[in-house]
């Protein structure tokens, strides 16, 4: 925890450009822990609302900037992800966290109110979506849940929830974020889970491919800047090193890949070898973690229409190419049946739908490269598109190896096969993906209501086996990022030895402790065919599938919505969703 007695510097060996400045910020904070420690919980509620205005302020700056640096032009179709991914998430975000405040502040606990009941293993499960009326006809058909340890008891979870906020006067010094480099809303929700589960003030080092948006983030994030609760800084690894060594920081966060963690961690080369080997590791903090992984796409065989099969293929191309395929919880594997007779079938609509997706750049750092590397090891993979999509269909009792522990991060999406169909395969499906995929962060499963209702409890059974910190039935996982109420993170477990998918959990805006993994629930079908037999939506076609010809300005109107509540304009907004 940090003192108000100024720490010795660092070692002056290898010091980056600006440390001086970076010592700066991080005296600012110092007192800024004080500030923090002493608002009370009303008073946050309040600087949460003044931060919805600011984001508000500069939501369609931030929407533009993060579009035009990922290479979309101004009437590019998937600008929309960029209003979604970015301002959307973060406004709210807010909101939740202003609720749960409130709530607090009255002395009440962020869950009453919320429905709860038991899922399989002894776990208790939260009911957290929707909580609101508008969310429900905003995402109609959608739910989420939070899933806790087996053994934690209702009284328990109300009891614990808030965290850092059941003792706002209880400093957690400084932390550091190290920001992620693909979604612009991550580093920010990053600095609020900081700032609310545990009383740490931050200091975000932006990761470069996001330093345009940082003119973007001081305006919106001024509320947290002016009283020293928040420094923003840039710069390369060499600044990362200095500041996760640096001996006022008492907590280091990252999202990325495990081998960054690994070598904040452990260090590099020999010498980090040796370290991790004698468990020894040069960080001498506690550090948290999102780190993405291999996610399977489960698609449980039934009965389909050729509509359903159609949909969930463009459903499946959407988890692999939203933002290019950059993304931590971007779907990498689809596991089908090889006996469901319909196999064929999806499969030609699978290669139709990621073939005629709009095209856009491939513009995350060292994609090529990735997309050279599995095109190398599956040379009979489909170049598909302008050629910078790959589709790796692996035949029976070829070498899966690659694509199942190789997180690409690029177009790349694939296809392997098991036997079986029914709750044969589901359980199988389940063990290949908890066996043979590297990560734990998101799974998805498709399967269509008469066969859900066909397994019974079966499903469920096998859906508490998938060790996912996120699972998203006929949902994507990106939907539980962009769900406030929901926690974000790995599957827990995970050590500095073994780090899988991470340590820890973000977003969680009801501050709940024990929390074990979160699901959400989607319709198979979306209207007027959801009306037929599934669960029900007045969504027919969501604004985030790549293919939805009206997603940029739905994604934009249900954010423009979030900022100021104008029903009016809502109402076009919806009419507009129905021509997707």
């Amino acid at each position: 925890m940090s003192s108000s007695v100024k720490a010795p510097a660092p070692s002056t060996e290898a010091l980056p450009d600006g440390a001086d400045r970076l010592d700066a910020a991080i005296d600012d904070l110092s007192a800024g822990t004080r500030t923090w420690s002493h608002l009370t919980l009303a008073q946050r509620a309040r600087l949460l609302e003044r931060l919805h205005a600011t984001v508000s302020a500069v939501a369609q700056e931030w929407a533009e900037t993060a579009a035009t640096s990922k290479g979309l032009d101004p009437r590019h179709p998937l600008r929309g992800e960029e209003w979604l991914s970015g301002p959307y998430a973060t406004l709210v975000a807010l909101e939740a966290y202003r609720r749960s405040l409130e709530a607090l502040a009255s002395g009440r606990s962020p869950l009453d109110g919320v429905k709860t009941d038991a899922a399989p293993g002894g776990r208790l499960r939260a009911h957290v979506f929707p909580l609101a009326a508008m969310d429900s006809v905003l995402l109609s058909g959608y739910t989420g849940e939070v899933w806790f340890e087996a053994g934690v008891t209702r009284h328990e979870a109300l009891m614990a929830a808030g965290l850092g906020q059941r003792h706002p006067t209880r400093s957690g010094g400084i932390g550091l974020v190290l920001g992620a480099g693909n979604v612009t809303s991550i580093p920010v929700l990053d600095v609020l889970y900081e700032l609310l589960a545990h009383n740490r003030v931050v200091i975000l080092k932006v990761n470069p491919t996001q330093d345009s948006l940082v003119p973007v983030f001081e305006r919106a994030l001024a509320p947290l800047i002016e009283p020293g609760l928040l420094r923003i800084v840039t710069g390369a690894g060499d600044v990362g090193a200095y500041l996760t060594g640096h001996p006022q920081v008492d907590h280091v966060h990252i999202t990325g890949a495990a081998p960054t963690f690994d070598a904040i961690v452990w260090g590099t080369g020999a010498a980090g070898t040796r370290r991790r080997r004698e468990d020894r590791p040069q960080l001498k903090k506690p550090i948290t973690s999102e780190l993405g992984g291999v996610s399977p796409i489960i698609v449980v065989p039934g009965t389909w229409s050729a509509a359903d099969l159609r949909f969930q293929a463009e459903h499946v191309v959407t988890m692999r190419l939203q933002n290019s395929g950059h993304n931590c919880i971007a779907g990498q594997v689809v596991i089908l049946s090889a006996d469901w007779p319909q196999r064929a079938a999806f499969l030609r609509e699978l290669r139709r739908a990621f073939d005629a997706a709009p095209a856009r750049p491939v513009w995350y750092p060292r994609s090529d490269e990735k997309l050279d590397t599995a095109a190398a090891s599956y040379p009979d993979a489909r170049r598909c598109g302008d050629g910078s999509r790959l589709l790796v269909e692996v035949r029976a009792g070829a070498d899966a190896a690659a694509l199942e522990t190789t997180e690409y991060f690029a177009p790349v999406l694939g296809v392997v096969d098991l036997p079986g169909n029914g709750q044969e395969f589901l359980d199988a499906a389940v063990a290949h993906a908890n066996d043979a995929l590297v990560g734990t962060l998101g799974a998805n499963v498709l399967i269509d209501p008469a066969t859900q209702s066909a397994l019974g409890d079966g499903f469920e059974r096998a859906i508490a086996e998938l060790r996912y910190g996120a699972i998203a039935i006929n949902s994507w996982t990106a939907f539980g990022f962009l769900t406030p109420t929901l926690t974000w993170g790995g599957f827990p477990g995970a050590t500095l030895q073994d780090v899988h998918s991470g340590i820890g959990v973000v977003h969680n805006a009801l501050l709940l402790d024990g929390v074990e993994r979160s699901i959400t629930r989607g319709p198979f079908r979306p209207f007027p065919r959801s009306l037929r037999g599934s669960r029900f939506s007045v969504l027919p076609k969501p604004p985030w599938f790549v293919d939805a010809r009206t997603g940029a300005a739905v994604s934009e109107g249900f954010t423009r919505y979030r900022m100021d509540g104008n029903l009016a304009r809502l109402a076009g907004t919806l009419v507009q969703a129905f021509r997707a």
